[in-house]
């Protein structure tokens, strides 16, 4: 094997080449990213970059000599366009064909926008280190945001911006926020976190358009007609895989690119990070996971299995994620969606201080925590990757002094 290409210079890809390398790879690795920038962290850019406790000289994964010293064929600002399977080859914008002996597709997501919402000024997603800078600039005491979508990044800029004298107002579709990924239980705590720090939540909101004035927007008109007047918008109703430049290839496509449990998706091809849809066994079901964490633990997955065909191993982690939500660090470990019932193990949520721990069939599935000790969620986490059954997780718990 000769020739790696990785599409996607983020987290994901940067690992896979840190870990081909690591491990005596010798050919030539092609590192491929539509943004200009070195490979950077992106949890930061709805946290300290908001606040401007981080300048953007942070957020660079790796210092240049590291970079460097990996002897990539660096190929930044420029994104895929096309893949011949047959051939075995990456169509760049800037008309380049790239030849592969094996490709790790490293892409992540882009941010779900609102119909119309193309070129209207004050209009903001949050994904990229621009969209983060844009948005910063436009948060200042007194001015009024708009949040489209109660998940983690609208919620986390909500923080934000409220501790930066920001009016806010967060729109969420459905009657709790946040409850596909955590429960209507943990939801309906955050909920009220954020109303308790002045946030004007609205559930069960339709969106029906942005109001603009002169090009630029000036409010959200709800369903029922209600115009929520605002200086800036926010969208963060979710994210798209970007698989577009996969399309009509063969490779298997929904929600992602289908992989199985080696993170393989077709002989020689790979995904690693946001961008892959793979078969967890530990779970037994399908997962595609939006977090740093996992993206950089698939990368080391696929550089050895990609390396060791002959000795490959599934990749069948625990996903942790986290979140800072003004003074509060929430963290989980599991699969959580799609559960049978949330029950609080530890801790008081009246206090802001729990452990939730989630049942599916009759298996412990994930936990939650609120302000706990990492000992006491290290211990959780260890029942979750062993498969714990959910009667022995709580008699544990029940069985304590």
């Amino acid at each position: 094997m000769n020739r790696v290409v990785i599409v996607g210079a983020s987290a994901g890809g940067l690992i896979t080449a840190e870990a081909l390398r690591r491990a005596g790879y010798r050919g030539v690795v092609t590192l491929v990213g539509d943004e200009p920038h070195p490979p950077y962290d992106r949890p930061p850019l709805s946290k300290q970059i908001l606040t401007g406790e981080w300048e953007p000289g942070r957020l660079p994964l790796r210092r240049d000599d590291d970079i460097e010293a990996l002897g990539l064929d660096l190929r930044l600002g420029v994104a895929a366009t096309g893949l011949d399977v047959a051939g075995r080859t990456v169509e760049l914008a800037d008309g380049a064909r790239v030849p592969y002996d094996a490709l790790v597709v490293a892409t992540g997501v882009r941010s779900r926008r609102l119909p119309g919402s193309e070129g209207v000024a004050g209009i903001h997603t949050l994904r990229t280190l621009q969209d983060a800078l844009e948005l910063k600039a436009r948060l200042r005491p007194g001015r009024r945001l708009v949040i489209v979508g109660a998940g983690f990044v609208g919620a986390e800029v909500a923080a934000v911006a409220r501790g930066l004298g920001v009016a806010v107002t967060m729109l969420e579709a459905g009657p709790v926020p946040m409850a596909q990924a955590v429960g209507e239980q943990a939801g309906r705590f955050l909920a009220q976190v954020h109303r308790d720090h002045g946030v004007d939540l609205r559930t069960d909101a339709a969106v029906r358009e942005v109001v603009g004035v002169g090009g630029a927007a000036s409010g959200v008109r709800l369903g029922g007609g209600t115009v929520l007047p605002a200086d800036d918008v926010l969208v963060a109703i979710g994210s798209v895989p970007n698989t577009g430049w996969l399309e009509g290839t063969g490779l298997p496509l929904a929600d992602g690119l289908v992989c199985d449990e080696f993170s393989a998706a077709a002989p020689g091809v790979y995904g690693a990070g946001d961008v892959a849809r793979w078969h967890n066994p530990l779970f037994g079901t399908a997962m595609r996971v939006e977090h740093r964490t996992n993206a950089a633990e698939q990368g080391m997955a696929v550089a050895r299995n990609l390396l060791s065909p002959e000795a490959r191993r599934p990749f069948a982690p625990v996903p942790y994620f986290w979140s800072d939500q003004y003074d509060m660090k929430i963290q989980a470990y599991g699969h959580l969606r799609g559960h049978d019932e949330a029950v609080v193990v530890d801790g008081d949520i009246a206090q802001r201080r729990f452990l939730l721990a989630y049942r599916t069939d009759e298996r412990l599935a994930g936990v939650l925590s609120v302000g706990m000790p990492p000992k006491t969620l290290r211990a959780w986490r260890a029942m979750v990757a062993a498969g714990a059954a959910w009667a022995h997780a709580v008699s544990t718990v029940a069985a304590r002094p």
